[in-house]
């Protein structure tokens, strides 16, 4: 695909559906508030020439203030959107397409983008907050580690942009765990106490992010049980529930990368899949 975007722009996936209308109000907000560029792209989707004239249409009228560029093109979309991420600053799209097959396809869609494209992927999914309303704001999920540095990035500045507030989760999967079944856990239940190891690595991880944004509310949390029970099923309450994806070139994305797979295909509420950096 030879066509260009403005290199840091916002990309969202159109293809008519009430679930692309939903990333399409979301990646319009989030436009406005970076002051970035938004490209509507739809691909291969039947009709695309009219189906990406009304997403534009929709994009200009959600957000005035913001530069918006229609671009169709041929092909499967994963493979457009993937390509488009090498200079994109941040994809979005939803979850969900027309009919059942086409749900089946777009399912893959997500799954795929979220795996392999080079920025930041946000799959729009159906859930509490559809109609306007808030809930607890960002959920992140980190191990502590510097590789995810970026993930965290990410959730902080999210937060402050939406004013909302941000929850640091650590989840520990071990011994005690698996003895107790400790399954389908929620954020909210027992923290495992604020002296272990897991809390004071949690808490030197944010220390500089807390100084950078010192007006976003910040809780920390470490608990038992598994991440995507953790993040996925049962987080509904949140506006944004954030986790990382290990580089394609590093052995642990067979690890991190079905756990970011299986949150998005999980999850009741917007998911953000950041590439984390290479562990040095």
């Amino acid at each position: 695909m030879s066509t260009t975007i403005p290199a840091g722009s916002i990309v969202v996936a159109a293809d008519g559906s009430k679930h692309a209308a939903r990333a399409l109000d979301w990646a319009a907000e989030q436009a406005a508030l970076e002051d970035r560029a938004l490209v509507v792209v739809t691909a291969d989707e039947g009709d695309v020439l009219r189906i990406n004239a009304a997403a534009v249409r929709q994009a200009e009228e959600l957000a005035p203030a913001v530069d918006v560029v229609g671009l169709t093109a041929p092909g499967d979309p994963r493979g457009v959107l993937i390509e488009l991420s090498r200079d994109a600053h941040l994809l979005v799209l939803g979850s969900r397409g027309r009919g059942a097959m086409r749900s089946i396809l777009l399912g893959s869609v997500s799954a795929a983008v979220s795996r392999l494209a080079l920025c930041p992927v946000v799959v729009c999914r159906p859930g509490a907050h559809d109609q306007g309303t808030r809930g607890k704001g960002v959920l992140v999920g980190v191990d502590g580690t510097e590789s995810s540095l970026a993930v965290l990035e990410f959730a902080f500045g999210q937060a402050a942009l939406r004013g909302q507030e941000l929850t640091v989760v650590h989840v520990v999967w071990d011994v005690v765990a698996a003895v107790a079944g400790l399954r389908n856990v929620r954020v909210e239940d027992v923290d495992l106490g604020p002296e272990d190891e897991a809390h004071l690595l949690l808490a030197e991880s944010v220390a500089g992010f807390a100084e950078k944004y010192p007006d976003v509310p910040l809780t920390l949390r470490v608990t038992h049980g598994l991440v995507d029970d953790v993040l996925g099923g049962r987080t509904a309450g949140w506006d944004l529930v954030v986790v990382g994806r290990h580089p394609l070139d590093t052995v642990g994305r067979l690890v991190t990368g079905s756990i970011a797979t299986a949150v998005v295909e999980r999850a009741r509420t917007t998911v953000a899949v950041v590439p984390e950096q290479p562990d040095k």
